[in-house]
């Protein structure tokens, strides 16, 4: 990877100090257009031919509303829909079919081995259903602000789920304590020191998406994205927009990170300057509810991402019952994406946001919304 050196523009406004969603006021935000200069190592090519031989494979829609576009003053505005991805109602089961097979493929012995992992939901979801595909046994464990409807749908996949008195983190220390026994392994799309393969896996997995909105976009006469929206919960999926569009050696899109005000560890970090732990508050962005990012992940958000802003709940199911409207499933963490664009392009300051982005009036706008209401109960609250 190449480090261009340090922002030449830089803004930030302190989380202790603004407040998002206050009508007139301008969002937590940061910027750093110097991030658009630094570029990176790409994804394997051989993920996206894996994900082609999976039965249950298709492109996700990308679709075009024209009516988004004329609110957030830009040319174009897409939504790559999530809601319906290898069977499940979002995109986690791209990262973690790669991962698992790559686990599998690595092992010597042929006997059944134990997936164990943390979730608030999809993650957990994705690994349970692909264990029971592949005739292995999962062990999820839950945070205390899981949703019982989502253990449920990650029971109803043959997954042994244990329930943890405790937020995302904890689940996450829990899990790994677990899998230390023997043919247990962890599949965490979270690392830390010691704990980077299987987590790096998954964000090469996320890839695939990538690629197919690259195809996309070509097929709807567009070159490429001027701003792509990526909710972001410990940062492997926004880690993995990075990877795509900071390796092909040409300046490309901003890249805009969008988390839950209630746990915005992301955004912290980035004012900061280094990765910090957050106090995770309660947040119906459930997939988003982390308060610490991936040790992976940090390093390349730090370096290419343009953006990052925090949104309240509030705004992210609206811009989800607006998407149903429009014809696009999306619970309120794929539904961030859409309420960070419209902080970051709407309302008091948005001038000056606009131009730390880039973005002029022809612009075309990709928002990833990563799950369906399908995938968290609290999509229609």
């Amino acid at each position: 990877m190449t480090d261009t050196g340090p922002a030449t523009e830089s803004r930030t406004t302190s989380p202790d100090t603004a407040t998002p969603g206050t009508p007139g006021t301008s969002p937590v935000w940061y910027a750093r257009p110097a991030a658009r200069e630094w570029t990176c190592s790409p994804a394997p090519a051989e993920v996206r031919a894996f994900h082609a031989t999976l039965p249950a494979y298709a492109p996700t829609p990308l679709t075009e509303l024209p009516s988004l576009a004329a609110e957030l003053g830009v040319g174009r505005v897409f939504v790559k829909d999530e809601s319906a991805r290898l069977g499940l109602p979002a995109f986690k089961a791209l990262g973690a079919s790669w991962a698992v097979d790559r686990v599998l493929a690595e092992r010597t012995s042929d006997t059944p081995v134990e997936l164990v992992t943390a979730t608030d939901g999809n993650h957990g979801r994705a690994v349970a259903r692909i264990a029971r595909q592949l005739g292995q046994q999962a062990h999820v464990f839950v945070s205390q602000a899981v949703h019982p409807g989502a253990a449920a749908s990650i029971e109803g996949e043959g997954a042994w789920v244990t329930r943890v008195a405790g937020d995302y983190d904890q689940a996450v220390r829990e899990a790994a304590a677990a899998a230390r026994a023997e043919d247990s392994v962890l599949v965490q799309d979270t690392a830390w020191e010691g704990y980077e393969e299987v987590p790096a896996r998954i964000v090469e997995g996320y890839s695939t998406l990538f690629a197919e909105v690259d195809e996309q976009l070509a097929a709807a006469g567009v070159g490429g994205p001027d701003l792509v929206a990526v909710p972001v919960g410990v940062g492997s999926l926004a880690q993995a927009a990075v990877t795509h569009y900071r390796s092909r050696g040409t300046r490309g899109p901003a890249l805009l990170a969008v988390e839950p005000t209630e746990a915005a560890p992301g955004l912290a970090s980035l004012v900061r300057g280094e990765s910090v732990t957050v106090a995770a508050g309660e947040t119906v962005m459930a997939g988003l509810n982390c308060g610490t990012l991936s040790g992976l992940a940090w390093p390349v958000l730090r370096d290419g991402l343009d953006a990052a802003v925090a949104v309240p709940d509030a705004e992210a199911l609206a811009a989800g019952r607006e998407l149903g409207a429009l014809g696009v499933s999306s619970g309120p963490c794929g539904a961030a994406a859409l309420a960070g664009a419209r902080a970051a392009l709407t309302g008091a300051g948005a001038r000056e946001r606009r131009a730390e982005l880039g973005l002029g009036a022809g612009a075309t706008v990709v928002l990833l919304s990563t799950e369906g209401t399908a995938a968290n109960p609290h999509g229609s609250v």
